[in-house]
């Protein structure tokens, strides 16, 4: 979507843009929040509701580069020997998101975590006898003062998960500063 929108602009973009912004509008908490208190709590429900609403800064991302790449000298050369907007698309512009779109995809995953962990300490997410540090953290909140460690350990666990995903995204960002 984000790279029809920046390829072709016009109403193609509105209307991107606006899909956009309606979703960035919608806070995705409370619909994970809301979707899984309606219709249980599965692990499908789980990764199918992150998946439909962790798009959006994928879209924004191909969108803002592919309106820099398409004024570019390759894409106009391309554009002068003949070659189809889906050949540009697919053959030039999308090879050059692809490392963008994969530090994307790394701070994604994290964010993931993150949101599964937190439905699963608030008891909406996986159940017993499925493993997550949300719900580990969730069963041992009542040992707190006597066995701390109980706590720390998932806690801590996913801190150096989110951590390390985040040092493997800044590589990734250093080494793909440059385009084309």
């Amino acid at each position: 979507m984000g790279m029809i929108a920046g390829y072709f602009r016009g109403r193609a973009e509105l209307v991107i843009s606006f899909i956009i912004n309606v979703r960035l509008s919608m806070p995705i908490m409370l619909i994970m929040l809301s979707l899984v208190a309606l219709l249980g709590n599965s692990t499908t429900l789980i990764i199918l509701v992150l998946s439909c609403f962790l798009w959006d800064r994928f879209a924004i991302v191909a969108r803002a580069l592919t309106l820099q790449l398409r004024e570019r000298e390759f894409i106009l050369a391309a554009r002068a020997v003949g070659c189809s907007d889906a050949r540009i698309l697919a053959g030039e512009i999308l090879p050059n998101l692809m490392r963008p779109l994969l530090v994307v995809a790394t701070l994604e995953v994290a964010h993931a975590i993150l949101l599964e962990s937190a439905l699963s300490f608030l008891g909406l997410g996986v159940k017993s006898p499925a493993v997550s540090w949300g719900l580990m953290i969730a069963e041992a909140k009542d040992f707190v003062l006597f066995e701390p460690w109980l706590i720390n350990i998932p806690g801590a666990m996913i801190f150096l998960l989110v951590g390390a995903i985040t040092v493997f995204c800044e590589s990734l960002k250093d080494g793909g500063e440059r385009l084309a």
